[in-house]
């Protein structure tokens, strides 16, 4: 897959216009800024420290190559000409599990509930599809009932828990694995 590829457009429920296509070296300043607002608004996700320049010039210089040598696939969604969600499916390493997808999203706060996360999961799934997976995976906070509703509606069941995960803002919380079967 190629850098910067129009997957396909959109309207949001609020009406703005999305663009959901691949990474490309020009999304740095955009990616750089969404990781570390999501930091900041201390939303579900993994990292809990902001990422400097650096750190995300590396990350996105690998993400490109790997990106085209197809062993994973970044999907990004654009509104007004700015990245405001980013997903990638991570193929699994070995001959055992290559047929297993591991599956990544962040949107960024003020482009939630309109319908991108959504429009970005069906079309990592069709990406699923296309690159012959038979098996997608995720893991959400357990108290992200936003995100594990749409991935339930997507046809994404819980098939594990792993209690006490994370430990933010001085409390506990459980893993919540999820898996889609694709045949």
């Amino acid at each position: 897959m190629k850098a910067g590829e129009v997957i396909c457009r959109l309207s949001a429920r609020d009406g703005r216009k999305v663009v959901l296509r691949t990474i490309r070296w020009e999304d740095l300043d955009d990616l750089l800024e969404m990781i570390n607002s999501l930091v900041e608004e201390k939303a579900d996700i993994v990292r809990a420290e902001k990422v400097s320049r650096t750190e995300e010039i590396d990350w996105l210089a690998k993400a490109l190559s790997r990106l085209e040598k197809e062993e994973v696939f970044y999907l990004v969604a654009e509104v007004d000409g700015k990245v405001v969600a980013n997903s990638e499916i991570g193929r699994g390493y070995t001959s055992y599990d290559r047929h297993v997808g591991g599956i990544g999203i962040a949107i960024r706060e003020g482009f939630r509930d309109i319908g991108i996360g959504t429009e970005m999961m069906r079309t990592l799934i069709k990406q699923a599809r296309a690159m012959g997976l038979k098996v997608l995976k995720l893991s959400a906070f357990e108290n992200n009932k936003r995100a594990i509703h749409v991935y339930e509606r997507l046809g994404f069941v819980q098939t594990g828990r792993i209690p006490r995960k994370f430990f933010k803002e001085g409390k506990y919380v459980d893993e919540i694995i999820m898996a889609l079967l694709l045949e």
